[in-house]
Order: structure tokens, then sequence, then C-alpha cells
């Protein structure tokens, strides 16, 4: 907080401006004022898309929060804490924290579930940067009570890092892995069934082509996943029963694309920096970007839900140095796209 203090200052003359005001290009002086103008320039763009974003915002202890989802029976939203770790709910604005497993403490909470038909919510956890421990948890909706915990990794494995997480209509759920391109299929009680693998999930070779490699998960209704490759922006459609793997053939891209949600069965929801509406009109044997939205894009679009039918992109980022910090769940309005 600044105090105003008045200053009596005689008019400088001309004579008594320093010197490098009076070389050509105005030296110094113009030099400061362009870093000053600079660096306001992309406070103003934040500021200007802080202030155009319709969104539900609310206060955490935390900066960072991965994943968010609307669960509409009980009329809130569920979102991973990250650093800290859990489950928290978000109510009217209020953020509380339900599930800290102290199983997996030290761990980061990412991708979520909320499998209403089985009272239950699935939290995948990871070490993060370490890419050594990746594990899911369940717990129920209403005493938050485990149901189980499953450690996905054994000693030895290849590096990990578990993502995002999607259960079909049987229970069992899956299990993306960003680093090492694989998927970990879980039954409903949450023993391992098996590990999907197969060379299409790396597309291209290379460290900047997999910097995060299977990311967003979802299950369609009609049998089969929709798994996006973020560093590619590769969609794969996979068989539950059979586990086939087909890449959808997208026209427009969906790089840097992160979590999934289903508009409908023929519409996808693909957050991301950008966040994109994709179309199939033929079981997503192919598919078509229709849609584009940027809003606050500062914050980091992470994954995506549907709340009385209208899209909320949960964004990475929360705002605030000292005390609470304000995370916000933007409103998507997507821009129609034409693409060739």
């Amino acid at each position: 907080m600044s105090s105003r203090r008045r200053n009596s200052k005689p008019k400088m003359a001309d004579d008594d401006c320093c010197t490098c005001c009076r070389r050509p290009g105005g030296g110094i002086c113009s030099f400061r004022l362009f870093l000053f103008i600079l660096s306001a320039v992309p406070a103003a763009v934040i500021l200007s898309l802080e202030r155009s974003t319709v969104s539900i915002s609310y206060e955490s202890d935390h900066w960072f929060h991965e994943c968010a989802k609307w669960d509409s029976q009980a009329g809130r939203f569920l979102v991973s804490t990250m650093a800290g770790g859990g489950l928290a709910e978000v109510k009217e604005g209020e953020e509380s924290v339900v599930v800290t497993d102290d199983e997996v403490a030290g761990n980061i909470s990412v991708g979520i579930f909320v499998d209403r038909p089985r009272e239950r919510v699935l939290v995948v956890y990871s070490d993060g940067i370490k890419v050594r421990y990746g594990g899911v948890g369940a717990y129920r909706l209403d005493t938050w009570e485990r149901i189980f915990l499953t450690h996905l990794n054994q000693p030895g494995d290849e590096p990990s890092l578990a993502d995002d997480v999607a259960v079909d209509s049987d229970g069992n759920s899956y299990i993306t892995d960003a680093k090492s391109n694989k998927i970990w299929k879980l039954g409903p009680n949450g023993d391992l069934l098996s590990i999907i693998k197969n060379k299409s999930f790396t597309p291209k070779k290379g460290f900047f082509n997999n910097v995060i490699g299977l990311n967003g998960i979802i299950y369609h209704p009609n049998g089969f996943l929709l798994v996006i490759h973020t560093s590619t922006g590769s969609l794969f459609k996979i068989d539950t029963k059979t586990e086939e793997i087909k890449v959808v053939r997208v026209k427009g891209s969906l790089n840097r694309g992160d979590g999934l949600e289903l508009m409908s069965d023929n519409k996808l929801i693909v957050a991301g920096t950008p966040s994109r509406l994709v179309e199939s009109k033929d079981g997503w044997v192919s598919a078509k970007v229709v849609g584009q939205y940027v809003g606050p894009i500062h914050r980091i679009a992470t994954s995506a839900t549907v709340k009385d039918e209208k899209v909320y992109l949960n964004h990475l980022v929360g705002f605030g140095i000292f005390g609470k910090k304000t995370h916000r769940l933007a409103e998507a309005v997507f821009v129609p796209l034409e693409v060739n």
C-alpha cells in the first residue's frame, strides 16, 4: 500500500535535464521508457484477458490445479490440488479439501474422473519430474473413504508419468502415461488387467516430439477411448474390448492438446493452448477442428468439463502473491473455424 506525499519541486530548466536526454534518440531515458512500455504490454494483455473472461472464480491455498470436473448430482466441482496431493470440492467460490491420502504423500494429484454410476471419484497420482511413481486411487463420493489405491509402477519399470484417467461402462479405468506413451487398464476393483502399448503412440521420434506424450483420455459411449498425444496433436481411437488402436484423421491442428471432454457423441472438447472444438461425422474415423477458444491463455488450460450444457475450462495457474490464490474455471465460447 502506498501513501501520498506532497512534493514541491521547482520546474526544471532545459539546461538542468540529464545530458542523455539531449543525445540523438534520447539515450538512457528513452531506453528506460522503452523498457517500461515493454514490461507494461504483457501486463495490459493479461489484465484484458482477465477482464474479458466469463468464469467461475474460487480461492485456494495452492498455486496449481491440474484438473476440474463437474459433479452435477452434488452441485459442485471437484478439483485436483496438484502439489497439495489431494482432491478438493468447490462450491459457491469456496474450496474445501476432501481427500488427502497419506499413502501417496509427497506426490502430486493430476487427472480425476467422477464415476457417478459407482458413486466414486478416481484420482491419479504422480511424482512429477522424477517419473518413477504413478498410482490411482478410488474414493467414495459421500464419505471420501478409500475404495482402492493401485500402485502402477513396479521396481525396475521404465520411467513413467501417470496423468489422466477415464472409466468405461464396465467400470474399468484407463490411465495415460505421458512419459512412456502407454495406457494402464485396471479392473473395477483396481487390479491391473493389461498395459496398452503400440508404436503408433510415438508418432514422431525426437525429444521435442515427446516432451508430453499420451495425455487426455475420454471414454465414448460407443465402446472406445479417445486419447491425445500432446506434443504432436495426434488423436487415437482405441477399442476397449479388443484394444485395437487407430489414428483419427484430423483436419486442423491439435498440438498442445491436454484434457478431453465429450460435448456429445460427435463433438469433443480439447483443452489446451488454445482450446479446440472437434467434430466427427463418421464415428471418429476422421474429425475436423471446427472451433477455437483462447481465453486466459496465461493461466494455461489443462482440462474441460460440461455444466448445464456450457463448457468450463480448468486453468493450471492460480493468481495471488500472499495468502489465497484465485483460480478460474473459464466458460469457453468457441469461435467457428474454417479448416481446409
